[in-house]
C-alpha cells in the first residue's frame, strides 16, 4: 500500500509538471523557442488566483482569473517579446525570454513582497478523501483531473477541430500551411493563450497546494519543464505528457529511497540527465 501511495502521488505531480511542459512544448513546436517566461506566467496564473480569492472569498472565482490571466498574457509575450525577433538566430529569442521571466520574478517581489501570499481560506488544502486506502487532499485531486481534461480536451482539439488541424498543419511545414490559406499569425497566437492557461491553472493549483504563492514558484518547475520538452523528445506533445508522468514517480520514490543523498529537484535532475546521456533525442524521438 506504501508504494501505491507514492505511484499515485508520483503521478500527480506529474500531472503538474505535464500542465507546464505542454505549454513549452507547444511553443517550441511551432516556433523551435525555449520559451523560458513560462515560468513567470505559470508564477502569474498563481497571484492572480490567490488575490481574486483573498478579495471575493471565492476560490471558484480564482480559476478562471488564473487561466484568463494567464491566457491573455501569453498572447502579449509572442506579439512583444517573440514576434519581433522570428528573423534572427534562435539564441536571441531565448536570452530575451530569459531577460523577461526575471524582470517578471522581480516585478512580482516588488509588487507583492519577496516572502508570498498564503490563502485566506484554502478548505481544499485541508478536506482529504481516502481513496482505496490512499489519502488525498482535494487539491491533489483536482490536479490530476485538470491534467486529464486539459490534455483530453487539447487532443480533441488537435484532431477533431479545423482550427487543430491548421495548428498541426502549421507545426508539420508552416510555408505549405500558409500556401493553403492558413494564417500563422493567428496560430501562433492561439498556441500563446492555450499554452499559457494551462500553466495559469497549474500555478494555482500548485499555490494551493502549498498554501503560498511566491515571486521564484515558477523556476525550478520550468526548468524541469524544458527538462522534460528534451526528454519526450522536442515538439512531441504525448511525449511530454508520458515524461512528465515519468519524472513525478521517480522524484516520489526517490524522495523515500534517496532522501540522505539527494533532494527532490536533484533526483529529477540526475534521471533526466542519466537518460539524456543514453538517449540525447529523448525517449520518445524516433531512433536514427
Amino acid at each position: 500500500m506504501f508504494h501505491l501511495e507514492l505511484l499515485v502521488v508520483g503521478l500527480i505531480w506529474g500531472a503538474m509538471y505535464a500542465m507546464m511542459a505542454l505549454g513549452l512544448t507547444l511553443v517550441y513546436g511551432l516556433l523551435r523557442i525555449l520559451h523560458v517566461a513560462h515560468a513567470g506566467v505559470f508564477a502569474l496564473g498563481a497571484y492572480a488566483g490567490v488575490l481574486t480569492a483573498n478579495a471575493t472569498g471565492s476560490l471558484w472565482l480564482a480559476v478562471p482569473a488564473a487561466i484568463g490571466v494567464a491566457a491573455a498574457v501569453g498572447p502579449l509575450i509572442y506579439r512583444f517579446i517573440y514576434a519581433p525577433m522570428l528573423s534572427r538566430p534562435p539564441y536571441v529569442a531565448l536570452i530575451a525570454s530569459i531577460g523577461l521571466f526575471i524582470a517578471m520574478e522581480d516585478g512580482f517581489r516588488l509588487l507583492f513582497g519577496p516572502y508570498g501570499l498564503p490563502f485566506d481560506y484554502n478548505p481544499w488544502f485541508v478536506t482529504t478523501y481516502s481513496l482505496g486506502g490512499i489519502s488525498l487532499n482535494v487539491v491533489q485531486i483536482a490536479m490530476a483531473v485538470s491534467t486529464l481534461v486539459l490534455a483530453g480536451a487539447f487532443g480533441v482539439f488537435i484532431a477533431a477541430t479545423r482550427v487543430g488541424v491548421a495548428w498541426r498543419a502549421t507545426v508539420s511545414d508552416p510555408q505549405m500551411a500558409q500556401s493553403f490559406g492558413i494564417d500563422p499569425v493567428r496560430v501562433r497566437y492561439l498556441n500563446f493563450a492555450i499554452g499559457s492557461a494551462m500553466a495559469g491553472a497549474a500555478g494555482l493549483l500548485v499555490g494551493l497546494l502549498n498554501n503560498l504563492v511566491e515571486p521564484g514558484m515558477g523556476a525550478v518547475v520550468s526548468y524541469k519543464g524544458l527538462a522534460i520538452i528534451v526528454l519526450g523528445g522536442l515538439g512531441n506533445v504525448p511525449g511530454a505528457v508520458v515524461a512528465s508522468l515519468i519524472l513525478g514517480v521517480v522524484e516520489s520514490f526517490g524522495t523515500v529511497y534517496l532522501a540522505a543523498v539527494l533532494d527532490r529537484d536533484a533526483i529529477a535532475f540526475a534521471v533526466l540527465i542519466a537518460v539524456l546521456l543514453i538517449r540525447p533525442r529523448g525517449l520518445f524521438a524516433p531512433a536514427r
